[in-house]
């Protein structure tokens, strides 16, 4: 479990004294107000305000506090935290000239992360990574190519559940590995023990912990970077050099795989081999060009594992949305064959399922955070230069103004219906906003349409399957019926936490569409 360092009182003292002095020398009168938050600690801010364990339920109480924006001080730097879709879209949609960059994250620079695209500063090296994941999966023709891709890999994912269900959460990780690896570095993974999917796991199980805003102290006081390991406390800084080799064997090993298989001439198409093709890269392009790739397959996995385990969890529990997707399938596809892409369109059930799945277990609950770029007046409020700005996603998708009873599992939400207005898709709120929205989504307004995210479509596609041939239900232990929780993991991806389900054939005729071939 990863913790904050032993920092003393006294630390944390002497930091608040000399960010007080430094401040009381440069500070100008604020052309107005600051947005309302928890009242601060002289010298120390709110830095015992910041939560460390699920930061969502804190600020959507500071939400239902101080109002949908609402600010903290924490050792001089300013963070602004947003709880409604309306302040969100106004200050990071359509002010995102301002809002684009990023904060700097010490500890996972510490970590060997600081070239992931979700950390890049706004500039050139970010504006050419988006530009090379909008090549693989930014535009519906793209996405489209990779649609055969989805289909035999979510028909193999089926295989491996008919065997094991009782692995499903593995049969996840591997299904969605399987697919964004073939994307990334044209790379088919072992059907067991993949050293690949494996690495990614560690990884991004490291990233997504050493993100969570406020849970490090080093993030909030970044000088203490710069202690020796030796140091009493400095056990972060032991921690960041172990998650150092982690990501790098993440990045280089694949990458690497590819400039192999280039050489022997068998490389097939994908993101790292159109990167290398027919160029002598420079140093610094084999190292952008190497993140970019690598941030596809780790970035696109875990989104995508999140939200198929928390579709499997949704069915357990549900029963009822269950039958009637398996109907609309049933009548539209028949029995003969599985659903497909093509079949989309036809399936709007199962389509509105699919989103409510995305609202209902947010994977980013929190995000990561924003950075602005100048001072903004902002609804009357002072935002200053520097500001981190944290949109609650979480609260987004269950704001019940936006989302009425938002503890119900209910796609009749997204379906049109004696007239009544549909509810907001949670696409254009689940991946974040402005020009830091998740990659793969062109932007939030184009998203609302027709969203052309890697995991909207690999949920679409495993739900649709995974209804036609089987049946999920609650698993039933020494004659006791055992009813999972939607409990999720803190972390930047969050994860609902392990659970056990029954998943069984729903016929002899539905084996049989299992069993059939699923080859390239």
């Amino acid at each position: 479990m990863l913790a904050l360092p032993n920092v003393t009182w006294l630390d944390i003292c002497l930091a608040g004294v000399g960010v007080y002095l430094v401040k009381q020398m440069f500070t100008k009168k604020n052309p107005a107000p600051y947005p309302p938050g928890p009242p601060g600690w002289p010298l120390i801010g709110n830095i015992l305000d910041m939560p460390h364990a699920k930061p969502r339920l804190a600020f959507a109480e500071w939400g239902n506090k101080y109002g949908d924006i609402s600010h903290v001080e924490v050792l001089g730097q300013h963070i602004i935290v947003l709880n409604s879709v309306k302040t969100a879209m106004k200050m990071l949609d359509k002010k995102s000239s301002l809002y684009s960059d990023r904060p700097v994250f010490p500890m996972a620079k510490l970590a060997g992360w600081k070239d992931a695209l979700p950390l890049l500063p706004y500039g050139d090296h970010f504006r050419w990574n988006r530009k090379n994941f909008h090549h693989v999966m930014g535009s519906r023709t793209a996405m489209k190519v990779h649609h055969p891709l989805e289909e035999i890999e979510t028909h193999r994912f089926l295989k491996r559940i008919h065997v094991t269900p009782e692995e499903l959460m593995k049969h996840v990780r591997h299904t969605a590995g399987a697919i964004i690896l073939r994307i990334s570095h044209g790379y088919e993974v072992k059907e067991n023990d993949d050293p690949f999917i494996e690495l990614a796991d560690r990884a991004l199980d490291q990233f997504s912990r050493l993100t969570i805003p406020g849970a490090w102290m080093v993030d909030i006081i970044p000088s203490l970077a710069k202690v020796p390991e030796w140091c009493p406390g400095a056990g972060f800084k032991r921690l960041a050099r172990e998650c150092n080799v982690t990501v790098e064997e993440m990045v280089s090993a694949p990458y690497q795989f590819v400039k192999d298989q280039m050489a022997a001439g068998i490389a097939p198409k994908s993101l790292a081999s159109s990167l290398l093709e027919g160029r002598t890269l420079s140093a610094e392009e084999d190292h952008m060009s190497k993140w970019s790739a690598a941030t596809v397959y780790a970035g696109g996995a875990d989104t995508t594992v999140a939200s198929i385990n928390a579709f499997f969890l949704a069915m357990t529990l549900f029963p009822d949305v269950q039958k009637k997707a398996q109907a609309e399938i049933d009548a539209v596809v028949g029995p003969d064959r599985l659903p497909s892409f093509a079949d989309r369109d036809s399936l709007p059930y199962a389509e509105a399922l699919a989103k409510e799945v995305l609202r209902w277990h947010a994977v980013r609950p929190t995000g990561v955070p924003h950075r602005v770029m100048e001072d903004d007046i902002h609804d009357g409020y002072y935002i200053p230069k520097g500001s981190q700005i944290i949109a609650n996603i979480w609260f987004m998708l269950n704001d019940p103004r936006t989302y009425p009873n938002p503890s119900e599992f209910k796609p009749e939400r997204f379906l049109a219906n004696d007239g009544k207005e549909l509810e907001t898709d949670p696409r254009t709120i689940c991946f974040g906003f402005g020009r830091r929205i998740c990659a793969g989504t062109r932007n939030s307004q184009e998203a609302s349409i027709n969203s052309l995210h890697l995991a909207d479509a690999s949920v679409w596609i495993s739900a649709a399957m995974s209804l036609a041939v089987f049946d999920i239900s609650k698993v039933v232990e020494n004659g006791v019926e055992i009813t999972p929780k939607l409990d999720p993991a803190s972390g930047t991806i969050s994860h609902p936490k392990p659970f056990k389900c029954s998943v069984k054939p729903r016929s002899a005729k539905a084996v049989a569409l299992i069993q059939q071939d699923a080859n390239y």
